[in-house]
């Protein structure tokens, strides 16, 4: 984890300074832990967190109690982890053991001003739990505020496309700047939606296993079964069978393996671990 201006290493020479008098503008939350301790090893990560997340709302001040053992004795520690929350250079609050982060948040809270939640990282946590309706609420009342911002208005048309909505999908990216479309982010959204129109013409995925499974170099199985992968994000499989079409036919329907596979690096992007093994295999057949 980084190690931003807002967690310290505290030791008897600076805690007048960094902690003390530091609390007298922001609050300052200071660990005694030791390297042995399990609690300690526990929590530590959840204050670091934490501090991160507040952004120097709280200063979070590490004491080593085995290489501080007389700042730990002054601090009045009896049992690790202790943690004290400074304020105007007074101990205001503590707590020992590893607590859970609810139960840390409300001691912060009594305290500290919580940072505000940015509403683009709120709403891809919805889209992350699947709360397509909450995430999508957020992003289009982001869109009213600033519809020049493309970020959003791609995330837009992502979510409409998983609900769907095709056409509000596509439109969307038809609106997009020309120099946009060249862009990563634009990139996906084409593609998903390429994929999603081929999905409502595909056959059950079991008569295409079938259909392979009685003929193994069945183009236009190894095709739809490709696409059945990639809407389902089985990348890897569908890469594969897609290479398998090439070498039964590499000119089947105007090549369309290898545009549905390029198709498919640009929505995965260059640092897909898949898609720079199936980008080697396209050049070997290709070569």
């Amino acid at each position: 984890m980084s190690n931003p201006s807002y967690i310290f290493e505290a030791t008897m020479e600076n805690f007048q300074q960094q902690v003390m008098e530091a609390s007298a503008t922001t609050p300052v939350l200071v660990d005694v832990w030791a390297e042995w301790s399990a609690p300690c090893k526990q929590l530590m990560p959840l204050l670091e967190k934490l501090a991160e997340e507040y952004k120097g709302a709280f200063l979070l001040a590490k004491v080593n109690a085995d290489q501080q053992e007389q700042l730990a004795s002054s601090l009045g520690v009896r049992s690790l982890p202790t943690v004290i929350l400074v304020k105007d250079g007074q101990a205001v609050d503590d707590f020992n053991g590893a607590l859970a982060e609810s139960e840390i948040r409300k001691v912060l809270d009594k305290y500290v001003e919580a940072p505000a939640e940015d509403p683009f990282e709120k709403a891809h946590a919805l889209w992350e739990e699947g709360n397509l309706d909450g995430a999508l609420a957020i992003l289009g009342d982001m869109n009213q505020k600033d519809p020049e911002n493309l970020k959003v208005l791609i995330d837009l048309a992502q979510i409409k496309a998983e609900m769907g909505d095709l056409d509000t999908a596509e439109q969307i990216y038809n609106s997009l700047p020309p120099e946009e479309k060249l862009q990563h982010q634009a990139k996906q959204l084409a593609a998903r939606i390429k994929f999603l129109k081929q999905s409502a013409e595909l056959p059950p995925q079991t008569d295409l296993e079938m259909a392979l499974e009685q003929d193994p170099q069945d183009p236009n199985a190894l095709h739809m079964l490709a696409l059945h992968n990639v809407l389902k994000e089985n990348n890897a499989e569908a890469m594969e069978l897609l290479i398998r079409l090439i070498q039964v036919d590499s000119k089947y329907k105007n090549e369309v393996a290898k545009t549905t596979l390029v198709e498919l690096f640009e929505k995965l992007g260059n640092n897909n671990a898949d898609v720079r093994t199936y980008r080697r295999k396209l050049y070997t057949l290709m070569h």
